[in-house]
C-alpha cells in the first residue's frame, strides 16, 4: 500500500535517536519525549490551497525538524506515520 499525500501535505517516518547520558548510560528512543526529527516519505502535490498558491519546500528524504504535537498519526503494515501540513515543519536538518 501507497500513501498519496495530497495538497500541501506530507507523510513522515519519525526517525528514533539513541542518546547517551553524561554517565554514558544509552536511552533508547523509546524513553524519551516523543522525536521532532523525522524522514520525509511522501510530498503532495502543493497547489491553489484556499486561495493561495502553495509551493512544496521538501521532498522525499529530506530530514525534517517538526512541531512536537504535529499531525495525524497512522499506522500502515506494523510501520508508523504521521501526515502533517507543510507549514508544521520548522526546517530542514542537514
Amino acid at each position: 500500500m501507497t500513501i498519496k499525500p495530497l495538497g500541501d501535505r506530507v507523510v513522515i517516518k519519525m526517525i528514533e535517536v539513541e542518546e547517551t547520558t553524561r554517565g554514558g548510560i544509552v536511552l533508547p528512543g523509546s524513553a524519551k519525549e516523543k522525536p521532532q526529527v523525522a524522514e520525509i516519505v511522501a510530498v503532495g502535490p502543493g497547489g491553489n490551497i484556499d486561495g493561495k498558491e502553495v509551493v512544496m519546500q521538501v521532498k522525499v528524504g529530506d530530514r525534517v525538524l517538526i512541531s512536537k504535537y504535529a499531525g495525524t498519526e497512522i499506522k500502515i503494515n506494523n510501520v508508523e506515520y504521521t501526515i502533517l501540513k507543510q507549514n508544521d515543519i520548522l526546517a530542514i536538518v542537514e
